[in-house]
């Protein structure tokens, strides 16, 4: 387990998706985030004090994370320094990049010379068996999106929430490395070798009491080239009774990919279903989740309403307007 609070380190992100795993852990653990620190250049706020290494510690900061989620999650250079620094200091250090700290030849001298954790969450430390689609008790939801962060974990740990304070039995299961270091559990599934993906899930959310909802991290999206792979053994390992759909609908195109349009939500949801139904033939939509932030108050309300005409299903934002009415239905 990671100790806490921790220093959230932005380092030098282009823009505040790009710091969506230190938001992930403002949003849902705020106790847990003294501070953020800053390089030069970054585009990301959190609205929480910038320190330094030393005022962190005067605050009782324990780990520093990096906050940073890069394409193709890189430790750069610019970072060693400062991370180096805070090993000195007294803290350990957690990061979910596919670079892993303890391959960072100046990290892991600090750290064995201070004796200092280093915390890699991306990189799974157990075997997984191949997955087997053979039916398991206990009820399962997982968010599907129309692209890569888009609000899938939000929605998950909202429905969590929501259905917790109900007295309903249920669990979020982390499969990102933002999803970890908020829980402090789960596997990071894009790390995982791809025949095993499926296996992964049906470990991380295995049978279970008949009324215990699993609400399964959702990832990638099947629109888009680079990750649908991940997303198809998430989709068949969880064997959901329940999909919801995630949209973020301001967006003109895929991340980080400029020549793909973002796809309409209705191809999403026709093209996921079948591919759900193959471990669990009664699976089905039972809501659809948009990240409204970007909009304002009446343009929201317009489009939620506007896709739940158009879909039949319970349309939320979960921050703005939060996600009751879905539960209501489960």
């Amino acid at each position: 387990m990671l100790k806490t609070p921790y220093l959230l380190f932005l380092g030098d992100a282009k823009d505040a998706l790009a710091a969506k795993v230190a938001q992930g852990i403002r949003d849902w653990r705020p106790d847990h985030a003294v501070g953020q620190m800053r390089l030069d250049g970054c585009k990301a706020d959190l609205g929480i004090p910038d320190m330094t290494v030393a005022e962190a510690m005067e605050k009782g900061a324990r780990t520093m994370v990096v906050g940073v989620a890069n394409r193709g999650g890189f430790i750069a250079d610019e970072w060693i320094d400062v991370l180096v620094e805070a090993l000195e200091a007294g803290m350990d250090l957690a990061a979910g990049l596919h670079n892993r700290l303890a391959d960072v030849p100046r990290l892991a001298e600090a750290a064995a010379r201070l004796g200092r954790e280093l915390h890699d969450v991306r990189h799974p430390t157990e075997t997984y068996p191949v997955g087997s689609g053979a039916p398991r008790s206990g009820k399962r939801l997982l968010p599907v999106g129309t692209d890569c962060s888009c609000g899938k974990m939000y929605t998950a740990l909202a429905l969590e929430k929501e259905m917790r304070g109900r007295g309903m039995k249920a669990t979020f299961r982390a499969t990102g490395q933002t999803g970890i270091l908020i829980t402090g559990a789960g596997v990071s599934i894009d790390a995982v070798v791809s025949d095993f993906i499926a296996g992964a899930v049906e470990t991380l959310a295995p049978a279970n009491d008949d009324d215990h909802w699993d609400l399964v991290e959702g990832q990638g999206s099947l629109f888009h080239p680079a990750y649908a792979g991940v997303t198809l053994g998430l989709i068949h390992g969880a064997q959901a009774d329940a999909l919801v759909l995630c949209h973020e609908p301001t967006r003109t195109h895929m991340r980080a990919l400029p020549d793909y349009p973002v796809p309409d939500m209705g191809a999403v949801m026709d093209m996921a279903l079948p591919h759900a139904r193959l471990t669990n033939p009664d699976a089905r939509f039972v809501g659809i989740c948009i990240n409204t932030r970007a909009l304002d108050g009446a343009a929201a309300e317009r489009l939620l309403k506007e896709t739940e005409d158009r879909f039949g299903l319970p349309t939320v934002d979960p921050v703005r307007t939060g996600v009751g009415r879905i539960v209501d239905g489960l």
